[in-house]
Parts: C-alpha cells; sequence; structure tokens
C-alpha cells in the first residue's frame, strides 16, 4: 500500500470516537499558529487503524464554504504528505492515535506554510509519544 494516501480508514468520522477525543482526561493539545491539535493515543487492537485524523474549520472563521474547503484540503493534504515517520512509530510502539486539527485564524494561509507547520506538530506529537 502506498505510503502517501489518506483513505477512508484514516479519516474520523465515528462520533463515538470524536466524543471521546474531546471529551477524554487523557487527551493532549498543542497550538501552533494558525493550527491547534487535539490528540488522544490508545492501545491498538488486531485490525485498527493506527492513525485517523479530522480537520475543523469553524465558520467563524470563514462566512464562505469555499475557503473553509480549501483549508480543509490544504491541512489534509500536508497531513497526507507528512504522516510516515509518525504512522511507523505508532506501528512500532503498537499505538494507535486519534487527531483533530482546529484552524484558529481568520485569514488564508499558502500551502507551504500550512504543510510547515503540519510537519512541525506531527514531529512534536512524535517526541511526546
Amino acid at each position: 500500500m502506498p505510503a502517501n494516501t489518506l483513505s477512508k480508514d484514516e479519516r474520523l468520522c465515528s462520533r463515538t470516537a470524536i466524543e471521546e477525543l474531546f471529551n477524554s482526561s487523557s487527551h493532549r493539545s498543542m497550538t501552533v499558529f494558525p493550527l491547534r491539535v487535539v490528540y488522544v493515543e490508545r492501545k491498538r487492537f488486531a485490525d485498527e487503524q493506527t492513525l485517523q485524523m479530522l480537520v475543523s474549520v469553524p465558520k467563524k472563521s470563514f462566512k464562505r464554504a469555499v475557503k473553509r474547503n480549501r483549508v480543509k484540503r490544504q491541512v489534509r493534504e500536508a497531513f497526507r504528505m507528512s504522516k510516515q515517520p509518525l504512522t511507523e512509530l505508532l506501528t512500532e510502539r503498537n499505538l494507535t492515535l486519534d487527531v483533530a486539527f482546529i484552524w484558529l485564524d481568520n485569514n488564508l494561509h499558502s500551502s507551504n506554510e500550512v504543510k510547515s507547520k503540519v510537519e512541525k506538530m506531527l514531529r512534536r506529537i512524535g517526541e511526546r509519544l
């Protein structure tokens, strides 16, 4: 399987999993402007995906759906391109990680800037594990 993909299995879409991510007492978060990341690590079961993510862009930040969708696309692409080292670490330690990216800024940023911020966050998450 190619490393640089973002399949349906890698997207966090279960309502219970999302509620567990934000309401869990063991969740952690960090901010690298313009993004905030909230994540929780768990023991991995047999056929469970190692890394799942979701992107949230508040309507308060961008009223137009076109801009919200652009930001989500940028974050997903940056995650897809830079997730491999973290995935290998999680597989090695037999863990699974649920990650939520939350956009904080009211302005659009370039794709290169978003990519560097996502890479920085994923590297810091890997260091904390």
